[in-house]
């Protein structure tokens, strides 16, 4: 019976690992978007559930993403710091910060514009930085984190082990949105009256509306 314990903690483990990867916010919201199906804007009825894909259009100012100092409509930033518990160690999130202006998504002579309220997102982390032993953080990364009330270095004025992702949604860059379309005028939805005519993503019942700039949910019109 005891050779099965190692046995059965490794089935275990392999599982709760599995479980986690297979239910995580990312693999959730790629899930969603990889098997709904695809409608142009234009193909959009009021009331339908579907999925779109269009470009990234800014309607107000640009924001400047803090870490990297690009221009963008949405930003996600997460700060991790490594802690030591014992004889192992563990990522720690300290910073979980999203920030988004008005923007619309453009498809041809079609655009769309999507309820902020209820969104669940994944969008690439595709600026990663790192401070730590021998390793100061940038006058950037210092004044972000004292931006909310943190610093790199520890009581002692040693680097703390941190790590920074930033993921961005940029004007013209293509991204996917899963949700409920109905055909709203531009005025009602405090956009431009130029827009004319626009599709408001939504929720619908226990439904979210769902968001991604990840490759893989992009899918293609047959």
């Amino acid at each position: 019976m005891k050779e099965f314990i190692p046995v059965i903690f490794v089935a275990v483990f392999v599982l709760i690992v599995l479980v986690s990867v297979f239910y995580n916010k990312k693999a959730i919201i790629k899930r969603k978007l990889k098997k709904a199906p695809l409608k142009r804007i234009s193909s959009f009825k009021d009331g339908e559930l579907a999925k779109l894909v269009g470009k990234v259009e800014f309607v107000e100012e640009a924001l400047k993403a803090p870490l990297s100092g690009r221009e963008c409509a949405y930003y996600h930033i997460r700060v991790e710091q490594q802690v030591s518990s014992g004889k192992s160690s563990h990522w720690k999130t300290i910073v979980d910060e999203v920030v988004a202006n008005k923007f619309v998504i453009r498809e041809g002579n079609e655009a769309a514009f999507v309820h902020s309220t209820k969104v669940k997102s994944h969008v690439v982390e595709d600026r990663k930085y790192r401070s730590g032993f021998l390793n100061d953080a940038s006058e950037k990364l210092e004044a972000y984190l004292n931006r909310h009330g943190l610093e790199s270095e520890n009581f002692l004025g040693l680097n703390k082990t941190i790590r920074y992702r930033e993921g961005i949604l940029e004007k013209g860059e293509k991204i996917a949105v899963l949700g409920t379309g109905k055909w709203t005028d531009a005025s009602q939805l405090d956009l431009p009256d130029y827009y004319g005519r626009v599709l408001y993503m939504s929720s619908r019942d226990d439904q979210q509306v769902y968001l991604s700039d990840d490759p893989e949910t992009l899918g293609a019109l047959v």
